[in-house]
């Protein structure tokens, strides 16, 4: 009967330390995008994404402003539709590429450059006045 208490509890604690992983329990930058990018940290090409989408385009691509879900849950959770996503064009690239600007409604915006798997949230304000 104690190896079956002890087998259980070893059990429940596995699953609380996986459950913590995949929840986000961890505070890598993937989970939690609270870093903001200096202005020399963006490729010129992310400031000129930022301009279209402040301007409202045109865009380069025709995904350029469909809905992103945030699937990873890397972003803070909003309701479908509050994150837009935007292409940054990679030189010699021959599609889109991996490198992203994503919008919410609520005028922030975060940086990708590995297709989701980090953000960095950034200072609009201090990277278009320069």
């Amino acid at each position: 009967m104690k190896s079956r208490l002890i087998a259980v509890a070893l059990i429940i604690v596995l699953a609380v330390i996986m459950f913590k992983q995949y929840d986000g329990g961890d505070e890598s930058p993937a989970r939690n995008p609270s870093a903001t990018a200096a202005t020399g940290d963006l490729p010129p090409e992310a400031l000129d994404t930022i301009e279209l989408i402040q301007s409202d385009g045109p865009f380069p691509y025709r995904q350029d402003g469909v809905v992103f879900q945030n699937r990873e849950h890397r972003l803070p959770n909003h309701e479908r539709g509050y994150w837009r996503e935007y292409t940054v064009p990679t030189p010699g690239e021959s599609d889109r590429g991996a490198r992203r600007i994503i919008h919410g409604r609520g005028d922030e915006y975060y940086y990708t450059d590995d297709h989701y798997e980090s953000f960095t949230l950034l200072d609009v304000a201090a990277l278009v006045s320069r």
